[in-house]
């Protein structure tokens, strides 16, 4: 499934072969959590770099429900995506929705927040929703703790991730190839999730025992929870060295270019983050050169690209004075151009890193890339 070709120090150029085609690593996947990347269509994501996309399982199951995705032939053929696909468990929302849900051992119940129905969801459960949606990845259902919780608290709910995820894989490995109501006759991945706080030992002792569960990925969890970058970094350097070097290592929901540029030095492959299409619809757009905050008066009369570099439309049709007016204008528009942008940045990003990595110059990509890249 995932082999590693070449490295540059500690950060690593790969493939990963789905069922759905072989990714490049390292990527990131653009957020489609309802099916959709907001205000793209697939085939936009497709030719500006996009190799896999990632979706909600939560939010999936609360509309349209996943039945619906299967009856349509699965995830692909309903949002008509022929890449790869991530599908989140919903252990993010555990976190995310914590005013409205109820964390018991057997599984967690939300609220959900579109008409308040009381909603049930166990690893087992998180494991056959995103089998009937028909995904290339699949996590396990984890507790992410918050990134200021007391120690004691962590450790409860690190045996909580870990007695998940052995009912996730036991589940899995069970109906992959024979339950009547999946929709894909190719067998999918599932990577186990990481936890542990901001604890070392924690950390270790979580990657040991998902490595003996066994998980064809690895991902690393709560982190960019509200922790400083240097805790972060300081986590992924406790983690990596107790994942298998086979395996893929997925840091989850982050980041920043910044932040992504230091975990692949660290040895991570995928990234996911909704800071792309979520910036883009605020107005602050990443270029080359650093963050654009578009709407500054600055702009309304810089006739200019937004960045020389980029080769997307936004930036070889217009002017960040006609993306201002754009913007202040609150015209759709607006949010079209500046997402196609962002998430082109980011994707090349990706392809910019995977050239160092395969020319053995990361360490000066790194330097050069943050020398350059102004917040």
């Amino acid at each position: 499934m995932f082999k590693y070709i070449q490295t540059s120090g500690k950060a690593r150029r790969g493939t990963l072969k789905t069922a759905h085609g072989e990714i490049q690593t390292p990527f990131f996947m653009t957020i489609g959590t309802a099916g959709a990347v907001k205000g793209l269509l697939p085939s936009e994501v497709r030719a500006l770099g996009g190799q896999i996309i990632l979706s909600n399982t939560y939010h999936l199951h609360l509309r349209p429900g996943e039945d619906i995705v299967a009856k349509a032939g699965g995830l692909h053929k309903f949002m008509n995506w022929d890449g790869p696909i991530l599908t989140d468990s919903g252990g993010y929302q555990v976190f995310s929705l914590a005013k409205i849900r109820k964390l018991k051992d057997d599984g967690v119940e939300f609220q959900s927040h579109l008409n308040g129905e009381t909603i049930f969801l166990t690893p087992e459960k998180a494991i056959e929703i995103q089998m009937k949606l028909g995904s290339d990845i699949m996590m396990v259902l984890d507790e992410c703790p918050a990134a200021d919780a007391d120690r004691t608290y962590v450790e409860k709910s690190l045996k909580l991730t870990t007695d998940w995820a052995k009912r996730c894989q036991t589940f899995f490995i069970k109906n992959r190839r024979d339950a009547p109501w999946r929709v894909s006759t190719n067998p999918s991945g599932l990577f186990g999730i990481v936890q542990g706080g901001m604890h070392h030992d924690l950390r270790k002792q979580s990657a040991q025992q998902l490595v003996d569960i066994g998980f064809d990925g690895y991902a690393i969890g709560g982190l960019s929870v509200g922790e400083p970058n240097a805790t972060m970094y300081n986590m992924i350097d406790a983690t990596v060295p107790h994942l298998p070097t086979d395996k893929p290592r997925y840091l989850m929901g982050v980041g920043t270019p910044q932040d992504i540029v230091e975990a692949v030095e660290r040895g991570i492959d995928m990234f996911d983050c909704v800071l792309p299409t979520r910036n883009a619809r605020h107005g602050h757009l990443f270029t080359s050169q650093g963050i654009v905050r578009i709407k500054n008066e600055q702009y309304k009369n810089d006739f200019t690209p937004l960045d020389p570099e980029c080769q997307c439309l936004a930036c070889t049709q217009f002017t960040k004075a006609y993306l201002r007016h754009l913007f202040m204008a609150k015209e759709i528009l607006s949010l079209r151009l500046n997402t196609l942008h962002n998430v082109a940045f980011y994707l090349n990003l990706m392809k910019q890193i995977r050239a160092a990595i395969e020319n053995d110059r990361f360490g000066e990509f790194k330097k050069e890339f943050l020398d350059n890249f102004k917040v």
